[in-house]
């Protein structure tokens, strides 16, 4: 495991030695050195005489449920309706114009539109967050739903497995491959969206603080909330990748060579 480990982290110190050496030779105060940036990482975040300081709790506890809320309420939505979609012809003949026409709104074009439909704050940050994860949730449910084998489907009929076994037996876990590469992209994009949407609708959260630190000029702070949000997409993406092998290890299985 630990040979694994380094395997996969050997670019990380590398890179790090390139960013010190870099941040040396320019000498410019936009670029401040790892070192310096990991030291004001410190003193924003763990200071305190706990694991967390007041304020640090108060930036990244709310982003953090924000961020996993959101993206909760648009895996129920788009999983569901998508799945809907992919196997009912004439609700799809219906919706499929609309999720074009509202998968071309870039997200932060919404932004001023929650403001208003809105009170400033976590209201504001969720619309936004699962308005712009929620389209590769549904597309590729829909997708996986619709291409699930006719034989497969056939087959449970003749059975007599009832609509809701099919589904739960037989659709979702045809479809599951599918849907699992649009919940992975959605991850990265729940992040992104966090960040633009604290930006300027919120009074709190990382994207607050990142906000607060260009306004002060504090290019440390900055780097270090980037830092941060690279650190967080980093361990999003391991969570995720972990509970998908072990939810699909199935289908991992069959794609092996004999």
């Amino acid at each position: 495991m630990i040979v694994t480990l380094v395997k996969r982290l050997w670019l990380v110190p590398v890179v790090l030695a390139g960013w010190q050496v870099l941040a040396a030779w320019l000498a410019t105060p936009y670029l401040p050195g790892p070192v310096l940036v990991v030291s004001r990482a410190y003193e924003m975040w763990f200071s305190g005489p706990y694991v967390l300081t007041d304020e640090a709790a108060g930036h990244f506890l709310p982003s953090l449920v924000r961020v996993i809320g959101s993206w909760a309420i648009a895996v129920a939505a788009g999983v569901g309706l998508g799945v809907a979609i992919g196997r009912i012809a004439w609700l799809a003949d219906c919706l499929e114009p609309l999720i074009a026409f509202g998968r071309a709104v870039p997200p932060p074009v919404m932004l001023p539109v929650f403001l208003v439909l809105f009170p400033i704050g976590p209201q504001v940050q969720v619309a936004t967050i699962v308005f712009g994860i929620v389209w590769p949730i549904l597309l590729n449910a829909i997708d996986g739903a619709r291409h699930v084998d006719p034989l497969k489907i056939d087959t449970a009929v003749v059975f007599g497995l009832p609509a809701h076994l099919r589904l739960w037996r037989v659709i979702l876990p045809a479809a599951a491959p599918q849907i699992f590469a649009g919940l992975r992209l959605s991850v990265s994009l729940a992040l992104i969206l966090m960040v633009i949407s604290e930006l300027k609708a919120s009074t709190e959260g990382i994207g607050y603080l990142l906000n607060l630190a260009s306004g002060n000029a504090d290019m440390p702070a900055i780097w270090a909330a980037v830092l941060l949000l690279g650190v967080l997409g980093f361990a999003f993406n391991s969570l995720f990748l972990t509970v998908e092998r072990k939810v699909l290890a199935w289908h991992h299985d069959a794609r092996r060579p004999a």
